[in-house]
């Protein structure tokens, strides 16, 4: 992409509007722009943010097991009138009627809808366990929409559902779900802890959360030095060996880790001092098994074993895509802008023409984005330096390929590391090379 042909709208001035580090910055960098309280359309760089985020969560329900779906927005109160959640959810679900006065709403969360897709089609326990997931819009009308997509009122998630024929199976599958989480905010590029949580609206009685840390969290968390270091990426899941996950599980559910709310002074001063871990922490992650909640709600039931009539084992795991972005930037920022981790950038490299108009620096660039156009922002803007070292600092481009006339003249370019403010001065093949580019 052309930076001087983009919709990537920067800005110097701290908006008066934003109240935090995400906010600020995803306005300043052109990543989003309010449409109305808590409603954000998202630009092109903020659109390949989110689909950059979208695309390991897809990844990683995928290797769970995990089948995707997309369900309507819009659905009928009907299905909320059998769960018996209707008139219990409250303000923040956005009732509306349609030309036939029919009572309908705009989806919050979609457990209603999946057990009725299930009921539908599901007929027998050989056909279970399963697990299905979508990465669909959602809308919560919030009292005080604030802090950006932080807690906007729309908002971009992957919910994902699964059915068991019993409790076991149905714990098997939500520690599966907990690990293909962690395994998942690895590759994002945060650290993240599994919290004991309330069930809240949805219901049930296991509920877990999950929080990143970082230094501008919305609330203080206690865990175990278990947390550290781990690798959840080696964890299998084809393995036929249960052991192969064991230890991941116990990891996750066997160590202490809560937030003040749920802090209890008693077993935290049982850990050992070396152990003990405090920081704040953001919410991005949300998982709940309630059983037979809603099957039996609403007559959702397969023929089982002995041929009686089985309510399956449900469960439901949601991670905030949209709220994602906003986490990762206040994981991972400083005065001068984002810093994106390199899994999710919306460009791998910005490419930096510091001469616009000297033909051997234009011949350079030109050349280096036909090959990178894919991965690398191009600034072709006829701007002074430091404005365009000022812009890729605020968006945060992972590495910064600066190309000049002296060095373009002698087949060299200088290569910066967003993340470190390291610099050196490197041929085009060397450069590439090391950022894990080709060129050829």
């Amino acid at each position: 992409m052309r930076l001087s042909q983009s919709l990537i709208p920067t800005i110097k001035e701290v908006p008066s509007e934003a109240q935090i580090a995400s906010h600020r910055l995803m306005l300043r960098a052109g990543l989003v722009r309010q449409t109305s309280a808590g409603i954000y359309a998202w630009l092109p760089a903020g659109l390949r943010l989110l689909n950059n985020i979208a695309d390991i969560v897809r990844e990683e329900q995928d290797a769970a097991g995990a089948q995707e779906v997309l369900m309507p927005t819009i659905q009928p109160a009907t299905l909320w009138q059998e769960s018996g959640r209707y008139e219990d959810y409250g303000k923040e679900m956005l009732r509306i009627k349609d030309r036939h006065e029919r009572d309908m709403l705009y989806g919050p969360t979609n457990e209603e809808m999946i057990t009725d897709l299930y009921r539908q089609s599901v007929k027998s326990y050989k056909e279970l366990p399963q697990v299905a997931y979508q990465i669909q819009w959602k809308f919560r009308d919030e009292v005080r929409p604030r802090f950006g997509v932080m807690r906007g009122r729309e908002f971009y998630m992957k919910d994902a559902y699964s059915f068991d024929i019993d409790y076991e199976g149905a714990f098997v599958t939500y520690r599966r779900m907990m690990l293909a989480y962690m395994r998942t905010f690895q590759r994002l590029g945060v650290k993240a802890i599994p919290m004991v949580a309330d069930t809240g609206p949805i219901g049930g009685d296991l509920s877990h959360e999950f929080i990143i840390l970082a230094p501008t969290g919305e609330s203080q968390v206690f865990y175990d030095a278990a947390f550290e270091d781990v690798d959840y990426g080696a964890a299998n899941f084809d393995s036929a060996k249960p052991d192969d996950l064991g230890r991941f599980f116990g990891i996750m559910t066997d160590n202490y880790a809560a937030t003040e709310e749920k802090h209890d002074l008693d077993v935290w001063g049982k850990i050992d001092d070396s152990r003990k871990r405090e920081g704040r922490g953001i919410e991005i992650g949300h998982i709940f098994y309630f059983g037979t909640k809603y099957s039996k709600a609403m007559n959702f039931a397969v023929t089982g074993p002995d041929g009686q009539k089985l309510f399956p084992e449900m469960g439901s795991y949601g991670i905030g895509v949209s709220r994602m972005a906003g986490a990762l930037i206040e994981a991972s920022h400083d005065e001068a802008g984002i810093i994106w981790p390199d899994s999710v950038a919306p460009f791998k490299a910005a490419i930096l023409n510091l001469k616009q108009g000297d033909p051997t620096t234009d011949a350079l660039c030109e050349d280096l984005y036909g090959k990178l156009r894919k991965v690398a922002l191009y600034d072709d803007r006829s701007e002074r330096a430091g404005v365009k070292f000022a812009d890729a600092d605020l968006m945060g481009h992972p590495w910064q390929i600066i190309i000049g006339p002296r060095g373009a003249a002698n087949g060299l370019v200088e290569l910066k590391r967003r993340a470190t403010g390291e610099r050196e001065e490197l041929s085009l093949d060397a450069a590439l090379a090391k950022i894990g580019l080709n060129a050829s």
